[in-house]
């Protein structure tokens, strides 16, 4: 694909009619990673929000697909589309720098002039795609294809920073990669093409489309379902028969070897020795340790709020909150939820306006016989391959989905989500963090009207950051963010719907009760009860082997 000027841009869109919109491929690259928020999308969306700042940067020179949504933010169709353009932003997120979406927001008059340089006069308008009508909006499914379609239609030369997505003919007879998936499938089938872009991020993984009037290849895997997908080895040749692309694609990412470009090779013996002042703890990924809960309560309550030495106004509100959530639902040992409970009588009792941190900490320190909170920090199921990885991140996360379990009983159902919501919105160290967290809570937690719906809430959007932040500097090589939980550690979690994967809501509900319970915790690292005295012989979190413990390379969640 040559290079494009503006003017070669401006050339080849030309103004859609009023009875059928037309728009034209529009190949263009991401120079930047924009965070501008404006509109109906925010940051976290994986959304490009253009300007007229930033629309030049971004598509001229192309190497790579944009597909862009010119929208005005007071129209109703507009509004009722933006969640079916963020769940494709979020579905092809991996398809990146080959095709990334974006959005203008034309009832901004900053922009006005942008959206009449591409002929925009009616709302939805998608370059690459043809208008939608008000009425009727395709889904994600249906948008995505659309995408392939124009992409492998462009007249142009292919455009660098895609795959080939043609199919393969030639009889297989060495295999230069790490792994080799050969994906047969129907001619009308998109699966191949999509597995193709989910995998453009990976090294050691290669995917090519076999078609199934491929009688050769077909005959000599003896392949009898369609779409199949085998792992092609000189020593051997493995398949998975029967699923959709979200399987498939979960599989391939997490075979040995296949890593993120530009990410190293997770390596055992770097496991075993860690750069932490600990090795790494054995652990069994399919439990919550009260070792991480215990320690993500010692940092937020040490640590964290440290960092305020006067608490007052809306923040105090926040923190009595906090620990009233806590002194109610942590499912802690005696020793701990009787520290809580004292801090929680305290704050209630505290008639001034603000409170110094001093006092707190006096508080969590030395408050009434047989009450401690143990200090310092043991991470095991949120600990990471490297200091800066996983832990209090992973722990705050945690001990909210356990809370959110242990609160099922409870009167208001969105108590431990806002108690949560307005502590990382005043406390929570990552400030950008915080942020994205907000739009989130803006967006939909006021729909909250259950205790099973909040327990769901809060999972699905656990999900949506993991999903934003795979690939990122954060995301620790050893354990990488996934769609949680996998198919390996929930099976009846999933499911499939017209070709796509689904979400069981009654197993996964069923699976969340029981994975953050109280009787699932387990208390390995942790020392025996209280002492009586917690001032002169304070509680410490011990080193003490667990009874039963998997391989520390099985994938994590955080």
């Amino acid at each position: 694909m040559h290079q494009l000027t503006s003017t070669e841009l401006k050339s080849i869109i030309s103004p859609p009619s009023l009875e059928s919109l037309i728009s034209t491929i529009l190949f263009v690259c991401l120079l930047f990673p924009f965070t501008t928020e404006a509109g109906l999308y925010t940051a976290s969306d994986q959304v490009v929000v253009l300007t007229p700042d930033n629309v030049d940067s971004v598509l001229v020179n192309s190497t790579a697909a944009l597909v862009v949504e010119f929208y005005a933010s007071w129209c109703g169709h507009c509004i009722a589309f933006s969640p079916v353009w963020k769940s494709l932003a979020s579905d092809i997120k991996e398809w990146k720098p080959a095709v990334d979406l974006a959005a203008i927001d034309c009832a901004n008059q900053d922009n006005g002039p942008v959206c009449s340089r591409f002929g925009v006069r009616g709302y939805p308008t998608l370059k690459v795609l043809q208008l939608l009508h008000s009425t009727s909006f395709m889904d994600f499914q249906g948008l995505r294809h659309k995408i392939i379609d124009k992409m492998e239609t462009h007249a142009e030369p292919w455009p660098p920073a895609c795959p080939p997505l043609e199919t393969t003919r030639a009889e297989l007879k060495t295999n230069s990669v790490g792994h080799l998936a050969l994906l047969f499938e129907t001619s009308n089938s998109y699966v191949g093409r999509e597995l193709t872009l989910d995998l453009l991020q990976y090294e050691n993984i290669a995917v090519r489309r076999v078609l199934s009037t491929e009688d050769g290849l077909v005959a000599e895997l003896n392949v009898t379902h369609f779409p199949s997908c085998y792992l092609y080895y000189p020593s051997g040749i493995f398949t998975r028969q029967l699923e959709v692309r979200t399987f498939y694609t979960y599989a391939l990412q997490r075979l040995p070897g296949v890593v993120r470009a530009g990410k190293p090779l997770p390596v055992t013996s770097d496991l075993a020795k860690n750069t932490t002042e600990d090795q790494l703890r054995p652990f069994n990924r399919s439990r919550v340790y009260m070792s991480d809960l215990e320690s993500t309560l010692h940092y937020s309550l040490r640590v964290e709020l440290a960092a305020h030495p006067v608490i007052k106004g809306e923040a105090l509100s926040t923190l009595q909150r906090y620990i009233s959530v806590l002194a109610k639902y942590f499912p802690g040992r005696p020793v701990v939820n009787n520290l809580l409970k004292s801090v929680d009588m305290w704050l209630k009792g505290e008639k001034d306006t603000e409170l110094s941190y001093s006092s707190l900490r006096d508080a969590l320190d030395n408050t009434v016989p047989n009450a401690a909170l143990p200090e310092g920090v043991r991470w095991v199921g949120c600990q990471g391959s490297k200091p800066h990885f996983r832990r209090y991140p992973c722990g705050m996360w945690t001990l909210f989905h356990v809370l959110t379990v242990q609160a099922e009983e409870a009167a208001d159902p969105q108590e431990v989500l806002q108690a949560m919501r307005s502590y990382i919105h005043s406390f929570f160290g990552c400030r950008a963090c915080a942020t994205h967290f907000e739009n989130m809570a803006q967006e939909s937690m006021s729909h909250v009207g259950t205790l099973s719906s909040a327990v769901l809430w809060l999972w699905s959007h656990h999900n949506h950051v993991n999903n934003r932040l795979a690939g990122a500097l954060s995301e620790d090589p050893h354990f990488p963010k996934i769609q949680w939980p996998s198919p390996e550690l929930c099976p009846s979690c999933h499911g499939v719907k017209n070709g796509e994967h689904t979400w069981n809501q009654a197993e996964l509900l069923t699976f969340l009760r029981s994975h953050f319970s109280s009787e699932h915790l387990l208390s390995d690292y942790l020392e025996e009860e209280a002492h009586s005295n917690p001032r002169a012989d304070k509680v410490q979190i011990c080193r003490s082997a667990p009874e039963q413990a998997v391989n520390p390379l099985f994938l994590g969640r955080h």
